[in-house]
């Protein structure tokens, strides 16, 4: 059976760069890649981070029942098909979600042995920075990420795991988060 950690945070928090790190750090692990609306960024391709659709066929999927589990998130649709959860899901493998903290609380409350590492930032005027810095969102979505953000350091608790991701010490936090990994699975 599959052992599923789930890697979520607060917007800016570095879950991508921690996923990408994981990798590179020797950690063989099966991805579930999500599928979005979102536009592509620089850098990104179809499959990396995500399976970018137009809102159509993603509606579409949705009422085909296509989804493991999907919300809105910043005016955007995510989602996680059946088909790409059952194909990292096989065998005695270890698998990655990396996914935003209400698509980690669907995930857990349907894999109830799934473990969630959540990464968080140094304070909220450091994910404004990287936020700023990333120049990849408009002011009106940087505000709507700082008040998500805000939200959820009010929850840690529920998560099994939370890590500070501090400026210029990634390589640290992708030991760390590896670690974790590690020791819980067996």
């Amino acid at each position: 059976m599959a052992k599923i950690f789930i890697i979520s945070g607060l917007s800016g928090s570095g879950k991508d760069s921690v996923v990408d790190g994981l990798k590179k750090a020797g950690l063989d692990y099966n991805r579930v890649i999500t599928t979005t609306t979102r536009p592509m960024r620089a850098g990104e391709s179809q499959g990396n981070p995500y399976y970018f659709v137009s809102e159509r066929d993603f509606k579409e999927m949705i009422s085909k029942n296509e989804f493991f589990e999907w919300a809105v998130v910043y005016d955007n649709y995510y989602g996680n098909r059946i088909k790409t959860v059952k194909e990292a899901i096989t065998g005695n493998r270890l698998v990655i979600f990396r996914i935003d903290a209400q698509g980690a609380r669907t995930v857990r409350k349907k894999i109830t042995d799934s473990l969630v590492i959540f990464l968080i930032a140094e304070s909220l005027e450091k994910i404004k920075e990287r936020l700023v810095k990333r120049d990849q969102d408009s002011p009106e979505v940087i505000e709507k990420r700082l008040a998500e953000a805000e939200q959820e350091m009010e929850n840690l608790n529920q998560w099994d795991y939370v890590i500070v991701n501090k400026q210029g010490k990634l390589k640290e936090t992708i030991n760390q988060v590896k670690e974790i990994i590690e020791k819980n699975f067996n």
